[in-house]
């Protein structure tokens, strides 16, 4: 087992975007990067995001990115504001791959392929003579002195610096599988609990298997605990043949914990009265017009609509002079608040991000070093941060990355 001695050494554990990234910021006149990755090549996760089309970050002014985070916008300012979306775009740009916004906001390479934003990180890598270890997983880390001991399988390598950029635990075939939290618990840094984020919703007696692949625009979900209003959001609804998914259902999963009740509120832009009078008062002047036709021009899915009707009782022909008051407000009702009842979320497999990790509270947000440990950063998602979709999550990586970078290279005087 070779040993590597050396007092201005940056390890990095983990070789996604945030530590490429940093890799190559870090890197400079005397200082040596060494990137440890388990994987047979690096940026496994990356090339699956955005489909393989890797939507990177998102367009709009950078302040506007801080509600995108939950509660946690407000830790990441100092990051975001020091490596905006245009610094990000920008550095692709300088090296060749320029990026495209998307109407909605979403940035993506041009070439839409992942593979090319991985290949400019590598080369920068390789540029900057970053060591990337691939197929060498890291064991343990243990504080040595004023520095680091990180064992692999192959190696005992002393770092002055030592960066956890390994990720979350979603989407464990790519290597993300929380080995970062148990070396920031070894080394005595905080950590929540982790959980799925950015996933699908599974419900209780799901109606709607059959009406897979139905969107809707923008309509309202509240969340209900214990009868209590716990968070409501806004976004795109996918009907899938399990449960619920889509932009807006992905982004409020962080809120959400099984036995939960959803309410949905089909039309956009309105509130749920506003919903059930239209409603209610639509059918109610409709005569001899089907109930049918009525919902379907509000507007609602045909396929959706019969099966409302179905769930309410009501023949598909029957017109809006035949419907009993009861069935009127019934139907009100399921296009106002839909309820569904949370059986569980999606697990780690279907997870886009993860929940929890490295506690915000013992990171500083100006440096990304830990307050407690010495020299030691956390960046990325390893960090207790899950953004929205549309590239927030992958801003949040390079951002963080480039911060702890800087930090890095002021720490030690060049030789």
């Amino acid at each position: 087992m070779s040993t590597v001695n050396d007092a201005i050494t940056i390890a990095i554990i983990g070789g996604g975007p945030a530590g490429l990234f940093c890799a190559l910021q870090a890197a400079g006149e005397g200082r040596s990067v060494v990137l440890f990755e388990k994987k047979p090549a690096p940026g496994r996760k990356l090339l699956v995001a955005g489909s393989g089309q890797c939507n990177i970050t998102h367009d709009g002014e950078i302040a506007g990115f801080l509600s995108h985070y939950g509660d946690h916008g407000a830790f990441l300012r100092p990051a975001l504001m020091n490596f905006t979306n245009r610094d990000l775009i920008a550095f692709f740009a300088a090296r060749g791959l320029t990026m495209k916004t998307e109407p909605g906001g979403k940035v993506f390479p041009e070439t839409r392929r992942s593979a090319d934003v991985l290949a400019v990180l590598l080369g920068g890598c390789a540029a900057r003579g970053v060591d990337i270890r691939c197929d060498e997983a890291v064991l343990s880390v243990e504080r040595d002195e004023d520095g680091f001991l990180v064992r692999t399988q192959k190696a005992t390598v002393r770092a002055g610096v030592l960066v956890l950029a390994t990720g979350g635990a979603s989407y464990p075939a790519t290597g993300s599988t929380g080995d970062g939290y148990v070396f920031a618990r070894a080394l005595g840094q905080p950590v929540k609990e982790m959980a799925p984020a950015l996933t699908p919703v599974y419900v209780a007696d799901y109606p709607f298997a059959d009406l897979a692949g139905i969107s809707f625009e923008n309509p309202t979900l509240a969340v209900y605990r214990d009868g209590k209003l716990v968070a409501r959001h806004a976004g795109d609804l996918l009907l899938t043949h399990t449960g619920l998914s889509g932009p807006g259902i992905l982004d409020a999963s962080r809120y959400i914990l099984p036995g939960d009740e959803l309410r949905i509120t089909f039309l956009p832009g309105m509130k749920a009265e506003e919903v059930r009078k239209r409603v209610a008062d639509g059918v109610a002047a409709g005569g001899v017009r089907q109930v049918k036709t009525v919902l379907c021009d509000l507007p609602l899915p045909e396929r959706f609509v019969r099966r409302l009707l179905d769930l309410a009782g009501v023949l598909q022909g029957e017109t809006c002079a035949q419907l009993p008051k009861k069935a009127r407000n019934a139907l009100a009702a399921s296009v106002a608040e839909f309820s569904f009842r949370v059986e569980r979320l999606g697990r780690f497999s279907e997870a886009m991000v993860t929940r929890g990790g490295v506690a915000l509270e013992g990171v500083n947000p100006k440096t990304m070093a830990s307050k407690t440990v010495q020299n030691l950063y956390c960046i990325g998602e390893a960090l207790d941060i899950d953004g929205d979709t549309g590239g927030y999550n992958l801003q949040a990586a390079f951002s963080t990355a480039a911060l702890a970078a800087r930090h890095i290279a002021g720490l030690q005087a060049p030789r």
